[in-house]
């Protein structure tokens, strides 16, 4: 047979030797002048596992191929283009074929100039590696499977070609053998990213859950039944990665994934972080694979709980910094740069872009964490969802809420698809979500973090957070951000309780009973338990609606004047009821308030932390507005540390008799975040919180 071979890439030649050896005239052709000069001077050479292979070769450029055309084969996609289809089929003998190896055979400018008749699909399974032009060193020769692109037929011309290829079989599911290739070459591509040996990525336990979905997600594009190819069975992915590990192939970024076959969300994000590196702005490292293993978890398991309004490829960010690969996640509140600020609100979804980071964000880009989602949000923040955008669910029961205002970014950390998030909190938004998701919420002091580039509800009282798995996390993140020194590890604590609050009636009584434990609990690790007068904290609490309505209304009263149908009917109700607050009312709220913070900060003099409720409830079947009894309730305990702007913070301590979670709150005084978060980790570690896995799908 007569062949031209077209790319001259480690298959290429495998495949070109073993004709020339048995036989068959054969022409490699490429467009780098240099390569074909090469392999015309040297020929080619194969170095195999037991011998090496030396033939004669002749090499063309493209405008130099034959007159007349026997067998074609196409290896490089690169060539997938009208003028070179038009080219082939100008120069095809009547009986010639084109022959797809390792590239799609479904490309439109080859179908149009040729027809399907005249196009054959193969795949090579060699395991070869170009040393450099003509000079191959070959693992393992694999298969050349071939079949009919039309037809589930083995027809004469496939056995024909299949027995001349080196290695040949052939087969009445070409289809199915070039997927399971793709998704085999989509695993690769991934640990590619890894900068670490495909054995060690591909035998990482972190990393096989991801690496399975990889796969699966591409063979779920498969028309047909994906077939068993050497070492990859579609049906035993787990033992495929194992016998993988144990022999990984030779591989190179970019090469080899048929087109078409990247178009899932994974394998999208795979292809991102590919070009990234190549471009220069990623370098090779494991955080890679780390990053892609959070985005898997995202899909799978924070996409269902409503959390996820948009996911960010391959994000920008510092090669290296105190943050280096950790994954965030942002609320859809604070600019993301080329992201809308959503703000929970279908228009705004919709809207322009931000030309700039946040700072909290652009900081985090500078210490190197990697911003990967925006998560979903009540509307605006103000404490209900806007009914055309789905409410974050929580991840113990999926038919309650993750809270709010910052639920998604709850309920991403709450079900385990990443350690930790950023979230707002203007009465309690970070923390009242963390106690119904079993999470770390974290208010810092007020003014600790910039509010720039950050939707405001009402100034005097937002505050950006973090919502973590563990108070390491946060606290990570948070000195990070403020170059803070962290505080000596605390050893038993004072700890203040206000008389009578575990007593009052709204308390859910499993909540009290949770808590009173955690309380004999710290006590036995030497903790004193101080009562502490709250009557300063209840006198400066009656200041906040009067400054948060007043200030909603700043915000939002002119567009609720010229478009009152942008906003949800429970977001519209609560900011219209800012209206009817007077300037006189708002200022005079700001006096008493201010006279009224010395009291409040007294209440921390005798203690290193205040122990409260975080939630009088577990969490309900949906947000309360909080213009209603339950909504008001729900803050109670929260709200009050928006207005004095002391440090709070809410762990996870306990469960209902139902499984939903439960929490405490610890406050510190206006500055000492340090000294709070030391204090937190204290109390995580004796209460030892039983952790439990979330109500999955």
């Amino acid at each position: 047979m007569k062949f031209t071979i077209i790319g001259t890439g480690a298959i290429s030649c495998t495949v070109a030797a073993e004709l020339i050896r048995n036989g068959h005239e054969v022409v490699l052709c490429d467009s780098d002048a240099a390569r074909v000069v090469t392999i015309n001077e040297f020929g080619l050479t194969i170095e195999g596992p037991i011998d090496t292979v030396k033939v004669r070769a002749r090499g063309v450029s493209p405008a130099d191929l034959p007159e007349m055309l026997g067998v074609v084969v196409l290896t490089d996609a690169d060539y997938m283009t009208s003028a070179f289809a038009g080219l082939v089929r100008d120069r095809l003998a009547p009986d010639g074929l084109l022959v797809c190896l390792n590239t799609t055979p479904h490309s439109e400018p080859l179908i149009t100039a040729l027809g399907s008749q005249r196009i054959l699909a193969a795949l090579a399974t060699i395991d070869a590696q170009q040393l450099s032009p003509g000079r191959i060193l070959l693992r393992s020769a694999g298969t050349v499977f071939v079949g009919e692109v039309a037809s589930t037929e083995i027809t004469a011309r496939v056995q024909s070609l299949a027995a001349v290829l080196p290695s040949g079989r052939p087969t009445d599911n070409i289809q199915g053998c070039l997927w399971s290739f793709a998704a085999k070459q989509a695993v690769l591509l991934a640990v590619s990213t890894s900068g670490l040996s495909a054995a060690a990525s591909l035998n990482a336990l972190d990393w096989q859950p991801l690496l399975s979905a990889l796969a699966r997600e591409v063979l779920d594009q498969c028309p047909t039944r994906a077939e068993a190819i050497d070492d990859f069975d579609p049906r035993d992915l787990e033992g495929t990665l194992s016998r993988m590990s144990a022999s990984p192939p030779f591989f190179e970024p970019g090469t080899g994934v048929i087109s078409g076959a990247l178009t899932g969300p994974l394998t999208t994000q795979v292809a991102a972080l590919v070009r990234a590196i190549e471009c220069g702005d990623r370098p090779k490292d494991r955080a890679n694979l780390d990053l892609l293993a959070t985005y898997e978890r995202t899909e799978r398991l924070g996409r269902p709980l409503n959390a996820v309004v948009a996911m960010f490829p391959a994000p920008q960010r510092a090669a290296a910094g105190p943050l280096h690969g950790i994954a965030i996640a942002v609320k859809d509140i604070i600019d993301i740069s080329g992201h809308p600020r959503g703000n929970g609100n279908p228009q705004a979804m919709r809207g322009q872009p931000a030309k700039k980071d946040a700072p909290v964000v652009a900081a985090l880009r500078t210490a190197g964490a990697d911003l990967f989602v925006a998560t979903s949000l009540l509307e605006y923040a103000a404490g209900a969802p806007h009914p055309d955008v789905p409410e974050a669910l929580n991840p113990f029961d999926r038919n309650r809420t993750a809270g709010g205002s910052s639920g998604g970014s709850a309920a991403l950390v709450g079900v385990g698809a990443c350690s930790i998030a950023l979230g707002t909190d203007t009465g309690g938004s970070i923390r009242i979500p963390a106690h119904y998701c079993a999470t770390v919420g974290f208010k810092p002091s007020y003014g600790a973090l910039s509010l720039a580039g950050v939707e405001p509800l009402a100034p005097s009282f937002d505050h950006v957070g973090f919502l973590g798995a563990t108070v390491a996390a946060v606290e990570q993140v948070f000195i990070a951000l403020t170059g803070e020194t962290p505080d000596a590890e605390a050893g038993p604590l004072r700890i203040g309780i206000i008389a009578g609050q575990l007593d009052l009636p709204i308390l859910d009584p499993e909540i009290v009973v949770v808590l009173r434990n955690a309380i004999t609990t710290l006590t036995s690790s030497g903790c004193s338990i101080i009562e502490v007068d709250g009557a300063a904290l209840d006198a400066v609490s009656t200041t906040f609606e009067d400054i948060l309505l007043y200030e909603a209304w700043q915000i939002h009263g002119a567009r609720i004047g010229s478009d009152p149908h942008h906003y949800g009917p429970e977001t519209l109700r609560l900011l219209v009821g800012g209206a009817e607050i007077s300037e006189q009312q708002y200022s005079a709220a700001l006096a008493l308030r201010l006279s009224l913070l010395p009291a409040a900060a007294d209440v921390f003099g005798n203690i290193d932390v205040l122990l409260t409720p975080a939630v009088p409830f577990v969490a309900p079947a949906t947000t309360p507005p909080i213009d209603t009894p339950e909504g008001e309730a729900e803050g109670l305990f929260s709200g009050v540390f928006n207005v004095t702007g002391d440090p709070a913070i809410v762990l996870p301590c306990g469960w209902n008799s139902a499984g939903l979670p439960i929490g405490l709150q610890l406050a510190a005084p206006l500055g000492r975040d340090q000294r709070l978060l030391s204090a937190a980790a204290f109390v995580e570690t004796t209460l030892m919180f039983e952790k439990r896995a979330p109500a999955l799908p």
